[in-house]
Order: structure tokens, then sequence, then C-alpha cells
């Protein structure tokens, strides 16, 4: 969330940015100017009246003190006292107003983003690795785990529907073995301290990291007795969590942390769920936009002055992982129009599908700054200041298991169906160098 004196002071640099990211500011703002200047008006007044309301408290005193009848006085103090507290509602509920349009803006993009329409308008910062080349048309994954009998769709729609898949044998083994691997290189490698969060979040969480309101529709909700009301975040109600970001940014949400503690860097594997509500038609084929996916997600949490930086390490961690594995990718710079509701800039990691003859996205690593830490009250304690400040957060992708699994497939596939292991993947898969069909010789 922005903060309300930095809109209040900048509002056309706000209004700017929003177009910026294809935003219409008088949506988003509605009658912003409006109510403030209403609610600065009537706090205004209150101040006035309680100056009022003292002198005619002095008044009442002296009048006592000789004697003097003063009800009429008295009654002219309690009259001022009642028009006070309707002015003080009123502005506490212009206040509310105006917080409830702070929940509905989005970040503002840091000045290098690129401001652009769409993801035509990325720009690409890097590419790493040669893209394999065969001697034979690549198949896409969907067809190389169906015919080696590690994916199997039709069952996951007997048991869950559309967008589910199951995975057996030396397939589920390579997913287990990819989250390990992902694990063993953020906390020994990259200096991670490992989580495990629960996958069932409140509202509180949702909203202290952006996916609620705006995305309530892209989540899975459990049915509890309250129900959800829009705008109401409570913390006794439970969704199922989109990213593990959710819960581990929420670790510290309502603390203030020390300056010495700082930066954390935390890594967490978990189940993910998305409804992929605005998706319909989209990677309807095989595993790159399922309901129920696996992830190994980190998350900093930093000095504002400092974001930058790490911003940049993380999702340098982020490409280490592919580049150990030996699977091309580019990084993009997203433009304006293509980021995310609660970044200022970020950076995704496209791997290279030969089987689909196109780079997809496996990581997207962003940088908050206090955008996140705002609306979740996470602050920190800068040496010698009296005041706490808000920190900056960020995370990324580290990777999505599913995506990188599907990855290796189609980059490693050889003429005969079968799949090489990545050298760094054989310890974690037990001494296993291909993965065949169950029956097929070596």
């Amino acid at each position: 969330m922005l903060d309300l004196s930095f809109v209040r002071a900048n509002l056309e640099t706000v209004e700017a940015k929003l177009r910026d990211r294809g935003q219409d500011p008088a949506v988003l703002l509605g009658d912003f100017r409006t109510l403030d200047q209403t609610r600065r008006e009537r706090i205004t007044e209150v101040e006035q009246l309680k100056a009022q309301r003292n002198r005619l408290s002095e008044q009442v005193g002296q009048l006592k003190k000789s004697g003097q009848d003063a009800s009429a006085v008295m009654e002219e103090t309690r009259a001022l006292k009642q028009k006070m507290d309707e002015l003080e509602a009123a502005a506490t509920e212009s206040e509310n107003e105006l917080r409830a349009i702070l929940t509905r803006i989005p970040n503002l993009p840091l000045e290098d983003v690129p401001v652009g329409k769409s993801e035509l308008d990325n720009i690409e910062i890097k590419r790493w690795g040669d893209q394999p080349q065969f001697s034979f048309e690549p198949k896409p994954h969907w067809e190389i785990g169906e015919a080696l009998g590690i994916l199997d769709f039709e069952r996951a729609a007997k048991l869950s529907g559309a967008r589910f898949v199951v995975y057996w044998a030396e397939g589920a083994r390579l997913e287990r073995a990819l989250a390990n691997f992902m694990l063993d290189m953020h906390t020994r490698e990259h200096g991670y301290t490992e989580v495990l969060p629960p996958v069932m979040v409140n509202s509180k969480s949702l909203y202290g990291t952006g996916q609620l309101p705006k995305f309530a529709e892209d989540l899975f909700r459990c049915e509890d007795e309250q129900g959800y009301e829009p705008g109401v975040f409570r913390d006794n109600d439970h969704w199922l969590i989109p990213t593990a970001e959710v819960p581990v940014t929420n670790l510290y949400r309502d603390e203030t942390l020390d300056e010495t503690e700082l930066p954390i860097s935390l890594s967490a594997y978990t189940p993910c769920f998305r409804s992929e509500a605005g998706s319909y038609g989209k990677d309807v084929r095989g595993i790159i936009r399922q309901h129920q996916f696996q992830k190994v997600e980190m998350v900093k949490f930093t000095r504002p002055e400092e974001s930058e930086a790490e911003h940049e390490k993380l999702t340098r961690n982020a490409e280490a992982i592919l580049e150990r594995l030996g699977l091309p990718y580019r990084r993009m710079l997203l433009c304006t129009g293509d980021m995310g509701f609660s970044s200022a800039k970020t950076y995704d990691l496209e791997v290279w599908l030969p089987g689909q003859n196109v780079y997809r996205e496996i990581s997207s690593c962003s940088n908050f700054g206090d955008f996140q830490a705002r609306r979740a009250n996470i602050r920190y304690k800068p040496k010698g200041q009296a005041k706490s400040a808000f920190l900056h957060t960020l995370n990324g992708s580290g990777l999505a298991v599913g995506r990188t699994w599907l990855a290796i497939l189609e980059n490693y596939q050889q003429i005969d169906g079968t799949v090489r292991v990545p050298e760094a993947l054989i310890p974690y898969m037990g001494g296993i160098t291909t993965i065949r069909a169950k029956g097929q010789s070596a």
C-alpha cells in the first residue's frame, strides 16, 4: 500500500505512474481529492471548536467561582462537544474511505522500469546457455511424460478434474529431487534459512502481500462459517496459498525487527493453489498452468537502501539453479504494463522449451519496496533513530518445480524417448542417470 501522505503530496506523480501502468487514475483514485479536502476541513473545524470549548470551560469555572448561573454556558459547551464528536466521526469516515482507495492502488514502478503496455514491451537483459540441437523433432513434455508413464492426466482428472496431474515413479522422484536440490543450493550456498509454513492462511495475510482484495477470484477459499466479505480481512478464516510468498512474508507481520537482523533471507518449499480464473483456454496442454503445483520460494526482508542490490542477488540465486541444471534461459525486465500489483520492479526468468519452441516464465523476482511492509505493518528500528521505519520486502521463485521438471524433459529428451538426468540431480535421483519407460531396456 502506498503512504497516504505521499499520495496527498505527490498526487500528479502518482497519476502519471498509474497511467504508465496502463491504469486509469480517475477510476482508481476516485474522489481522493474531495475526500482528502473534506477530511482536512473537518479536522481544522474540530480544532477550532476545541479551542472555543476550552474557552467556554474556563468561563464556566469563573461563573461558578463567582456564584453566577453557568447552565447556559455549560449547555453551549455540551453542544460543541456533540458537534466535535460528529465532525471527528465524519473525518474518520473520510480517512477510512481514503485508505480503502489506497488498497486498490498498485505499487508505483521504479524509475528504471521501462514504460510499456504488455509483455511485448518487456526488455531482454541477458541470455544464458545454448539451445540444445536435436537430430529429431523434439516433443513437448506432455507427450514425453505420457510415453514414459510418469505423467498421468487421465487419472488426475478422475480424482480432481481439469488442471491437475499425477506423477508416477521416476517422474515423482524427479519432482522431489528438484525440490531438495533447490533447497540445498539456497540454504548451503546462497545463505537462506529454510522454513516450512502453513499452506492455509487467513485473509489478513493475503491482504498483507496484496492478493486481497483485488485477486480474490484467483484464490481458493475454504468454506469457513463467516464466509468472505470484501474489505474485511480476518485472522480466523482460511484460504489455500497461491504462493509461499504469502505465509513467509507474513511471518513478521505487525513486528518491528532490529536493524542488525537484516537482511533476512528465507526459502520455503510448498504446494501452491490457484484457481486460474482469468486463464480460460490458456496452456490447456501439459503442466504449465495447474490448479496445484509445487514451488521453492525465496523471500527477503531488507533495509530500504539495500533492496535494489538484494533484488539483483535474489535474481542471481534463481539463475544459479537454472545454470547448475544446464537449462538455457533469458532474463526479462518487465515493463510497467506487465508488472504484478505489488511490485515496484520485476525480473522474469524464462526457460527455453524446445518441444514448444518458446521461452516460458519459470521464475518471477520482484522488489516490492515498502508496499507490502506497509500493508502488513513490518518495520525495523534503524540504528541511531528514535522511530521505526518500514523495511523492504522481495521475493522470487527459486524455482517453480513443475516448470523446471518439464524443462528438463524437453531439454534432455533423447531420440529413443528416454530423458537424461542432469548431472547435478543424479545424487538426488539415487544414481539414476536416465529416465526410461517401464520395461524399456538400457
